[in-house]
């Protein structure tokens, strides 16, 4: 049984109907542009093949009554009278809520199922996907146009202000305006964005370390500062104003700490244009090459990888037909990813699943991922629809 069929069961076992609407929003995994999206810089994530999924009805109340089938339990709340609780999953929907009114929409209220094939925590995103579903359901059920940088913008609000979780906006940029086939270059200053097509007979394998990220919000937070430390004294709004010139020239008067912040995000946005190139240009190699070097600069300066997530980046790299790995996401933990000629693909998991194995003792989940279309509304099939 699929996702969608599952979540559609579930609903008519709780409520007695067929949902009136399904909508499903993916997670992502970033190709390179990695902590340059509160720099204003680029990213070029992709939306991946896993995916939030809510089945759901409107109300002729204003209440939002929704069931999560992966933590067993219910949010019932009114939305005229949201208020902030002990953090849990019901905090997302109700801050997305919340920010959808203070922007200025009448908000129709609804019963649903959700149920996510994300790993929560790996760094792919499971939060954004969830924020997107909730926009989307509000859109379907409340009736105004799907605008994907603006859902997006919104998405990003209820993290930073009702969730509490300082992100940057990829993740919700993705997930809002996916494309299939394609990973997306995102200007995280504009959001504008440029589909860019993957190569030809290449996979995209997700690493998962089958670690998670437990230092990473003590840690996201101090690198933000550093960056901030750096924008001050460059006298930039952002990082992405710097030139790699100014930076050569200027760097032996930085903190030596904050030099290597602030070359990590210069030289990445560079990576990161280059890579749109190249893929452009049916270029495999050098987007491995490109790959490569990002992680290189994530674990040197940055410094935001972990044992198990180098250990896993230098098997892949060892493996024939792998043209380059990187971590993913914000690192201490969680995945990395891969690009992997098709031909060699099942011959690379097993050799790296086993490999990880004996060097770590932990037990790896890889899987290849299709790039997959932003939130949308899906249109139910007959044999979908549970009886």
């Amino acid at each position: 049984m699929s996702l969608i069929e599952s979540c559609v069961a579930e609903y008519v076992s709780r409520f007695g109907t067929q949902p009136a609407f399904v909508v499903r929003a993916p997670g992502r995994v970033n190709l390179i542009g990695e902590h340059t999206d509160y720099n204003d810089g680029f990213v070029m994530p992709l939306a991946i093949d896993r995916h939030t999924v809510i089945a759901l009805s409107p109300l002729d109340n204003d209440r939002m009554m929704l069931h999560s089938v992966e933590h067993a339990e219910q949010l019932d709340v009114d939305l005229n009278t949201l208020t902030r609780d002990k953090m849990s999953w019901r905090e997302y929907p109700k801050g997305v809520a919340k920010a959808l009114q203070d922007a200025g929409y009448a908000l129709t209220g609804w019963q649903g199922v959700t149920t996510c094939d994300v790993p929560m925590g790996a760094g792919l995103s499971s939060s954004a996907s969830y924020e997107l579903a909730i926009a989307r359901a509000f859109a379907v059920t409340s009736g105004f146009p799907w605008d994907p940088a603006k859902m997006a913008r919104l998405g990003q609000k209820a993290e930073n202000e009702w969730v509490g979780v300082n992100c940057g906006i990829m993740d919700q940029m993705i997930s809002a305006s996916g494309r299939e086939g394609h990973a997306m270059l995102i200007d995280c200053r504009d959001l504008a964005t440029r589909a860019v097509p993957l190569p030809d007979d290449t996979a995209i394998v997700i690493l998962d370390t089958a670690t998670r990220r437990g230092l990473v919000d003590s840690a996201y937070n101090e690198r933000r500062q550093q960056c901030e430390a750096a924008s001050a004294f460059f006298g930039v709004k952002m990082l992405r104003d710097v030139s790699l010139e100014t930076f050569e020239a200027r760097a032996e008067t930085l903190d030596p700490i904050v030099r290597q912040r602030t070359r990590h995000v210069i030289t990445e946005n560079a990576r990161t244009e280059e890579a749109a190139k190249a893929m452009e240009q049916g270029d495999a190699e050098r987007l491995g090459q490109l790959m490569n070097a990002s992680h290189d600069s994530l674990r040197d300066d940055f410094e935001v990888t972990n044992d198990e997530l180098n250990t896993i980046v230098n098997i892949a790299r060892e493996q024939s037909g792998c043209l380059g790995a990187r971590m993913t996401g914000a690192g201490f933990g969680g995945c990395a990813v891969a690009l992997v000629r098709s031909k060699k693909l099942d011959k690379f998991i097993n050799s790296v699943c086993d490999t990880y194995t004996t060097k770590t003792a932990l037990s790896p989940n890889i899987y290849t991922c299709k790039a997959s279309e932003g939130a949308h509304e899906v249109v139910l099939h007959e044999s979908v629809i549970a009886s």
